[in-house]
């Protein structure tokens, strides 16, 4: 009877991923040797090892990676004669090499597609200067990745949102720069590094109700507007400048053209979609329909957003002047939930649940995939479980 493999997930993936790399032909294998990675290689008959200073874990392994791929590529440059050359003309190699962090910086800023200006400047550049502070420091340089990401991390408190963001940044950065063999492979960012991660609140979905006193109270035609638009289509307050009205196979429809990032380097984003209405109710329970998309036809106006992309402050902005949405918010306080402009959004949502939509047709109608939408709503989605107990009750009574 044969023995089970013992050989751990993380080998396998790690060995997998390295002979990808490899040609067919091409006799390379790793192994553990007195907890090190060694390295051996079978070229015309003669086996060559080599131990390589990483430690044999996932993460000794994912930081050797980088350098096992150019000792590949030194070895069958011709330029060396063994395993041991090629390893040592590596190790001379990233020893010798002057660092242009800034211009590193520029070329990384190309595999970030879907960043724009702002997103960069914000989310990218304070980590990445300050990793090049670091780096380029004569005395007290970081040893290795996870001193290098802890130190430029400390200005960020941590369990904030933006310390998530810078570090997401920096990590894509050390990825990048370290497969490419522009960074030493020492650098390789950990597979994780000590967090205290905040809870994310809770966003607080407006009632109709709601929406209908914080319409009924604002002075200004513009922001009625767009309440009533955030409201109806749930939009994201930044898809107020992205709206188009376009021909469909049964008339006019209205279309929201704005493509959000979805992050990761290869710059994908979300695609426009088609509206649909989900009218707000009367107290009675009549549906209300202000001829949104007519009025948008005909142009009406919708008021100042600011710069592209700050169209959430916007709204937050003129929300927070109005004391019923202070009273809003002291109510969604107490609830441990918080009162943002995507509350109208968070109403489409739980409104859609609660009127029995498919979850893959509400995250359509909302421009995200499922698993994004059950991310952030799935509090709203039937409880199957108190269900049963109540159709149990109701046959008891």
């Amino acid at each position: 009877m044969p023995r089970p493999s013992t050989t751990e997930t993380w080998v396998k993936e790690f060995r997998l991923m390295l002979y990808e790399q490899f040609s067919e032909d091409a006799r390379w294998s790793v192994g553990e040797h007195r907890n090190s990675l060694r390295l051996q290689v079978i070229h015309n008959g003669i086996k060559q090892t080599r131990v390589l200073p990483f430690e044999w874990s996932r993460e000794g392994c994912s930081k050797a990676f980088p350098e096992i791929l150019q000792i590949y590529k030194r070895f069958y440059e011709g330029k060396t004669q063994t395993l041991a050359e090629a390893c040592e003309k590596v190790k001379v190699s990233s020893s010798q090499t002057k660092l242009d962090i800034e211009q590193l910086i520029n070329d990384f800023k190309k595999f970030v597609p879907n960043a724009s200006d702002k997103t960069w400047k914000k989310s990218y550049l304070p980590v990445l200067y300050k990793s090049k502070e670091l780096l380029e420091r004569s005395k007290g340089k970081p040893l290795n990745g996870e001193e290098l990401m802890l130190a430029s991390l400390e200005q960020w408190e941590q369990g904030t949102r933006m310390r998530q963001i810078q570090r997401r940044s920096l990590k894509k950065f050390l990825d990048w720069a370290i497969l490419r063999a522009k960074l030493p492979a020492t650098y390789a960012p950990p597979a994780s590094i000590p967090e205290i991660r905040k809870p994310k609140k809770i966003g607080y979905a407006f009632s109709d109700q709601q929406i209908l006193a914080l319409i009924n109270d604002e002075t200004d035609e513009k922001w009625k507007f767009c309440y009533q638009l955030c409201a109806v289509y749930g939009l994201r307050p930044e898809e107020l400048r992205h709206l188009k009205i376009m021909d469909g196979t049964k008339g006019k429809e209205l279309w929201s053209t704005y493509r959000k990032s979805m992050g990761g380097l290869r710059g994908d984003k979300t695609k426009p979609r088609k509206l649909a209405p989900l009218f707000v109710k009367d107290a009675d329970g009549n549906l209300i329909d202000w001829k949104l998309q007519q009025r948008l036809e005909i142009g009406e106006e919708l008021p100042p957003l600011g710069q592209e992309g700050k169209g959430s402050e916007a709204i937050r902005t003129h929300l927070r002047r109005r004391k019923l949405y202070q009273q809003i918010k002291e109510e969604a306080r107490k609830l441990d939930q918080e009162c943002v402009p995507y509350s109208f959004r968070h109403r489409y949502a739980k409104e859609s649940h609660a009127n029995g939509a498919p979850t893959p047709n509400i995250a359509e109608a909302m421009g995200h995939t499922v698993p994004v939408h059950m991310q952030n709503y799935a509090r709203f989605t039937p409880d199957a479980t108190t269900e049963i107990y109540d159709r149990i009750n109701k046959v008891v009574a």
